[in-house]
């Protein structure tokens, strides 16, 4: 299911015009300077603005480059409707590149029925780039999600084996972007780099934009695991000394369900969501995401390895 607000505020400040007219120009500007452009989009928040942005960039054309989901297996069944919906609505060509298939074809280790598979979407997406022929992908990450996020540039180059380093990336001064890639290589951009969690929800509200209904608050039977509540589902069964209940629950960021967790929270609609982000002391990465909050260097690590 999703949900369409009804209405937009009316006393939002021209900062969002900002980071909307400056994300466009990166969207247009990589179009313009690379041949097989494609936008990841996981079904989330900020893959789901990225979409919009795009439809606006290039309007009224439909979409120039196709819409890729690397699919681990072990999604929300929200998100993937959602998903499907999004991709229907803007006239995309959609590309599905399944983890299990590479566990299938022996190129990652298969982690069990229950066993995580967030980190096995490197090789599965590194893959898809390359039979795809892609040489530039869209990602909707932000900089304020984690430490090793904050490093990177708008353009993010990746070498021949689809790794990151920190300290080959190009200077970026005066919004001043070189988008050439040299053979083998390709560029991820990230038109959101400098939006916030904030920024997001209040251009959500703004733009009346559709989203999973799994953000909004419902009730939902969870338990309490490493910290986390852990949605009751195909992918997480109780353990025989967790308690299920039932609460009511919303989720700030969609992953694994596995490994995403979700918060105590009444925020229903768009604006009381607004209002819970504006006092939230810790990003939704690190409050939520089993497979960020037991390692400093967690997301670092797998960027490296050519993660998102």
């Amino acid at each position: 299911m999703t949900t369409l607000i009804q209405q937009a505020p009316k006393d939002m400040t021209d900062h969002l015009d900002l980071l909307e007219s400056h994300a466009i120009f990166i969207l247009r500007e990589v179009v313009a300077e690379c041949e097989r452009p494609v936008l990841l989009f996981s079904g989330g928040k900020d893959s789901a603005v990225l979409l919009h942005l795009a439809a606006k960039a290039f309007a009224p054309q439909s979409l120039p480059f196709p819409v890729m989901h690397i699919d681990t297996g072990q999604n929300f069944p929200e998100v993937l409707e959602f998903r499907d919906h999004a991709v229907e609505r803007h006239g995309a060509r959609l590309v599905v590149a399944s983890v299990q298939d590479s566990i299938d074809q022996g190129k990652v280790a298969d982690p069990g029925p229950m066993g995580p598979r967030n980190r096995l979407q490197t090789v599965t997406l590194l893959d898809a780039i390359t039979d795809n022929g892609f040489d530039a992908a869209f990602g909707g990450a932000r900089r304020d999600e984690d430490k090793a996020r904050a490093k990177e540039r708008i353009l993010s180059f990746r070498d021949a084996f689809g790794q990151w380093d920190p300290r080959q990336q190009r200077p970026e001064l005066w919004q001043l972007y070189q988008g050439k890639v040299n053979a083998g290589e390709h560029l991820r951009a990230f038109p959101l780099s400098d939006w916030t969690e904030l920024d997001i929800w209040q251009y959500i509200e703004r733009e009346r934009m559709e989203l999973p209904m799994i953000y909004f608050a419902h009730e939902r039977d969870v338990v309490l695991r490493d910290g986390m509540y852990l949605a009751v589902g195909p992918f997480v069964e109780p353990r025989p000394t967790e308690k299920v209940e039932r609460l009511v629950v919303r989720f700030r960021t969609v992953g694994d369900a596995n490994l995403t967790g979700a918060v105590l929270s009444t925020a229903a609609t768009l604006a009381a969501i607004v209002d819970e982000i504006s006092l939230a002391n810790v990003s939704e990465r690190g409050a939520t995401r089993g497979d960020d909050k037991f390692s400093e260097t967690a997301m670092e690590d797998r960027k490296r390895e050519g993660y998102f």
